[in-house]
């Protein structure tokens, strides 16, 4: 009887959730993704999400020894970091190309901010940026898909850009993923199909994504046509990496806001951003950048739309 006034920290309601679960599960989530990738373009694009990936797992192992932190490289956040590092890159890179970015993720993406959990931005998504600036010829040639050589093709978005028409390239051709891009972000169909298992395991819910889809789609139409309300906004939805980052990053626990409005701004922010890089800036993809810029505005969105203490005005 004397237990039921015993008086503990919250949280006072558990479920059978982990931080290692819910990796593995959106690891698991992302295999249709990865399969794709390396059916579309070969060996290659095994090899570079292998590199990535091992990378990533020794990164981290050897950054928490150095420290001398606990290491958690079997919580598959590594892993992750790794295999999204990897689905944004082409599949003809050399593959000390994603061992530089996989290590640049890890180390300055998340441990110099002290782990999981304590990062501001995503840490995939850093090392694609810093890949970018760095090696941007590497990071924009891409492979034809199916042609399993050195042919290299460019993406609808960069066709786009150029002021060139899409005359063999159909909605199909960008829903399964015959179309040049990064390893994991040019099949939708396998994307949304990871998706649905993360919408089944109520690990993401709408917030996000769908605001970040339908602002890009709704700007792309307004802006991104030769007159005002023409532009093909299911291309610019199905192109690019804008699936891939609405569901797998833009979604990140860590780096995105707590509340549902805040989620909705977060969501308007990214398609804004997007759209308005595609339309108006020098790189014809934008969803990274978005999405990283959107990280740094996190801690601001969440102040300003904090729920209410119950019981205070």
């Amino acid at each position: 009887m004397s237990d039921k006034f015993i008086v503990s920290p919250s949280p006072h309601i558990h479920n059978r959730e982990s931080t290692a679960k819910i990796m593995w599960t959106v690891v698991l989530s992302l295999l249709p993704a990865g399969i794709a990738g390396i059916v579309i373009f070969g060996q290659s694009a095994l090899a570079v999400i292998l590199t990535c990936v091992i990378a990533a797992v020794a990164a981290e192992w050897f950054l928490q020894l150095l420290t001398k932190r606990k290491v958690t490289v079997s919580d598959g956040s590594a892993l992750l970091t790794g295999l999204l590092l990897a689905y944004n890159m082409p599949a003809n890179v050399p593959l000390w190309l994603p061992v530089v970015g996989a290590f640049f993720s890890i180390a300055i993406g998340k441990q110099v901010f002290g782990g999981l959990g304590q990062n501001i931005f995503n840490p995939a998504l850093v090392g694609r940026a810093f890949l970018m600036a760095s090696w941007p010829k590497y990071m924009t040639t891409f492979t034809k898909p199916f042609s399993y050589d050195a042919v290299t093709s460019a993406t609808p978005l960069a066709a786009i850009k150029e002021g060139r028409l899409l005359e063999h390239i159909s909605y199909l051709d960008l829903f399964s993923g015959n179309r040049g891009g990064c390893i994991g972000e040019v099949c939708i169909a396998a994307l949304l199909l990871g998706a649905l298992i993360l919408f089944w395991k109520k690990y993401i819910s709408w917030h996000i994504p769908v605001t970040y889809i339908v602002t890009t789609g709704i700007f792309t139409y307004a802006f991104a046509g030769k007159a005002l309300f023409s532009g093909d906004w299911l291309l610019h939805v199905l192109s690019g990496g804008l699936i891939l980052g609405a569901f797998f990053m833009a979604t990140d626990y860590v780096t995105s806001p707590l509340t549902r409005k805040g989620q909705v701004i977060f969501g308007l922010g990214c398609g804004l951003l997007t759209a308005v890089i595609r339309i108006w800036g020098g790189y014809p993809e934008g969803a990274s950048y978005a999405i990283l810029m959107m990280n740094a505005a996190t801690p601001i969105i969440d102040r300003y739309t904090k729920n209410k203490i119950y019981g205070t005005k």
